[in-house]
């Protein structure tokens, strides 16, 4: 596929995961190549990815991922079904969306593959909102290249930052160094259950873009309370 459709159809997968399939080791070492060419902050490539393949730690990661979900998210102000009640689309869309979220929630620990993308060197707990977003921007753009490049390949993904909540049970899990390296999100892997997917419905170019100045006068996306709506959603 173009760049194009691949930047319009890398969607967050939950329900369409694949796990009679397995991923072989060659296609995931392929994506995370292509990922390490992302733009890295000051030169300094610092994400570290954690691929999980064993079945005992997979079911660790998506026990301490369930705990989260189960018990403080679903319910929640931030959970998928309870933001942008504003108008009965709305509503549907995002019920539909939280039965998906529901979906992986279930579905995480039978996939073969779990990939951890890491802040290596430092953590960001208390720091400036400078310093947090510089050394994120090294991650963030590794981490969707590999999604993108996983979708080229026909392999799904889901940007999930759910764990993190119980992030220093996942590094003791893992053997992650938690005073040095810092966990910034989770996706599962996997082959997906067909291989179309459209467009999301996203706001117009004229909805988004500010010119010059904030313009007041274009749409909201309304404030954020309790625990923050899953990326990707």
């Amino acid at each position: 596929m173009d760049i194009d459709e691949t930047l319009a159809t890398t969607r967050a997968v939950r329900r369409r995961l694949d796990p009679s399939r397995p991923v072989p080791i060659e296609l995931i070492r392929d994506c995370v190549e292509l990922a390490v060419q992302a733009p890295a902050g000051s030169n300094v490539a610092r994400t570290r990815f954690v691929v999980v393949r064993e079945p005992a730690l997979r079911r660790g990661l998506a026990e301490l991922y369930s705990e989260v979900y189960r018990g403080t998210y679903v319910g929640s102000a931030g959970y998928i079904g309870n933001v942008r009640r504003d108008d009965p689309a709305a509503a549907r869309a995002q019920e539909r969306t939280a039965r998906s979220a529901d979906a992986l929630e279930r579905a995480l620990h039978e996939v073969d593959t779990i990939v951890l993308a890491c802040l290596d060197g430092t953590r960001l707990d208390g720091v400036s909102a400078m310093a947090s977003a510089s050394m994120l921007g090294g991650v963030l753009p590794a981490m969707w290249s590999f999604m993108l490049a996983a979708r080229a390949r026909g392999l799904g993904t889901c940007w999930t930052t759910m764990h993190l909540a119980k992030e220093r049970e996942a590094a003791e899990l893992l053997g992650i160094p938690f005073d040095e390296v810092q966990q910034v999100c989770l996706t599962p892997l996997a082959f997906t259950v067909g291989d179309r997917f459209g467009r999301a419905r996203r706001p117009a170019v004229d909805e988004v873009v500010h010119w010059d100045r904030w313009d007041p006068g274009l749409p909201r996306a309304g404030r954020l309370a309790g625990i923050v709506a899953e990326p990707g959603s």
